[in-house]
């Protein structure tokens, strides 16, 4: 198995839509691909206690995340037979209706695409430090828990 080296998959504020549309036409050279999964997580407008989310305010223990999330990338690349995958994490403020997750599995089958996407998902949601404070706009906050 190769090796491969860790590298900063934070951004700072929402991930752009340019930015997804760039990530997918960047693979259209690789014709030994036949699948892409993607997963897109939006900041919802809870209503918690008469009172909406405005934005959630992303923090994390970088140089923790990067290792764990280098683990995770070896896992997958070690239990599915993908050609690539992409993770983009959002840091600071994001606001309703935009992006703070990208989640990108190429393969030369779908089930390989989609299986390894939706494993991607889940143990970013429960294994990575990263953590949300939701704000309101009464400058009010709670800490976010990952579901």
């Amino acid at each position: 198995m190769k090796e491969r080296k860790p590298k900063n998959f934070f951004v700072q504020g929402p991930i752009a839509a340019s930015f997804i549309a760039e990530s997918i036409q960047d693979h259209s050279s690789r014709t030994g691909i036949g699948a892409h999964s993607i997963f897109l997580g939006q900041v919802r407008a809870d209503r918690i206690d008469d009172k909406e989310v405005e934005s959630i305010e992303y923090t994390a223990y970088e140089e923790m995340a990067l290792d764990k999330m280098h683990a995770i990338r070896e896992d997958m690349f070690a239990k599915y037979d993908l050609a690539c995958m992409h993770v983009y994490h959002s840091l600071g403020n994001v606001r309703t209706g935009e992006i703070s997750l990208f989640v990108f599995t190429s393969a030369a089958h779908r089930r390989a695409a989609i299986d390894a996407c939706q494993e991607i998902v889940e143990r970013v949601k429960s294994e990575l430090p990263v953590w949300g404070k939701e704000l309101f706009g009464d400058q009010s906050f709670q800490w976010k828990a990952n579901q």
